[in-house]
């Protein structure tokens, strides 16, 4: 299909997701919510594609939701927010994470709101510099949502979780690394260089492996040591008997690059 709010492509086993409304940086509408939903649509039916990496026009990454998208005046009746949630964000960010690759984010410049939440969803996220994390509902009275309320405490602790969430301030990304809140934070003109070798490393790579990992560890918090233990016997077991397991060892031994079928 002709996107209008994002751009897409494959190639090489790396399917390439850009949000595309830079003079509105790249903000959340209902269109860009369907044609982001498209695009993952088209990953998850091509068999070819290996890693999904996302990014965003111009100078911003995502200021998540357009309010003039969904705009409500004081005296007018309010707006079912929960609804765009349940039919739109909620079901981007469970797609993303259990998405049966990696994903990468190269946050190119500002993430806030859903847009910074969206970010975190993905597997790998790298940052430029300049770029910051900001968790906007605060000022406009709301709770983080889109995995926020999830994801921060989990990576960064309690504590820096609420001074996000009730205070809004930006966190630049070099402190997001540090935080653990993001993979790594790089110069500018680096970004787009490293997250592209690394979305051809992930297209190389024993993609159902990765799966696995992506899986077992995103719903470790969820099980017991005894049950984790388990869960790694039991895909050690299936993942023993692929043929890309076959084919790591005896590229190993034979001191030669492997060659993945991945999927």
């Amino acid at each position: 299909m002709a996107f209008k709010t994002i751009l897409f492509s494959i190639d090489d086993g790396v399917a390439k997701l850009t949000l595309n409304r830079p003079d509105r940086l790249n903000s959340f509408t209902v269109q860009m919510l369907e044609e982001v939903r498209a695009a993952l649509d088209a990953v998850e039916g091509d068999a070819t594609v290996r890693t999904l990496l996302m990014t965003g026009a111009g100078r911003g990454f995502c200021a998540g939701q357009d309010l003039s998208d969904r705009s409500v005046a004081p005296g007018e009746e309010g707006v079912d927010l929960g609804e765009s949630l349940e039919e739109r964000y909620n079901p981007l960010v469970r797609r993303l994470t259990g998405l049966a690759m990696p994903v990468i984010a190269a946050v190119n410049g500002v993430a806030a709101g859903a847009g910074a939440n969206i970010a975190l969803a993905a597997d790998i996220v790298i940052a430029a510099k300049s770029a910051k994390f900001i968790q906007s509902f605060a000022n406009i009275g709301l709770v983080p949502d889109s995995g926020g309320t999830w994801v921060l405490p989990r990576l960064a602790g309690q504590a820096r979780a609420l001074g996000m969430a009730l205070t809004g301030q930006p966190v630049p990304a070099e402190t997001a690394a540090e935080w653990g809140l993001i993979w790594k934070a790089v110069d500018d003109d680096a970004l787009a260089d490293e997250t592209n070798a690394l979305a051809e490393q992930f297209a190389q790579a024993p993609t159902r492996g990765a799966a696995e990992t992506k899986r077992a560890i995103r719903t470790a918090f969820s099980r017991t040591l005894d049950d984790q233990l388990d869960l790694e016997r039991d895909l050690q077991r299936a993942l023993g008997r692929t043929e890309d397991y076959r084919e790591g060892v005896d590229a190993f031994l034979n001191k030669r690059k492997p060659v993945f079928k991945g999927r």
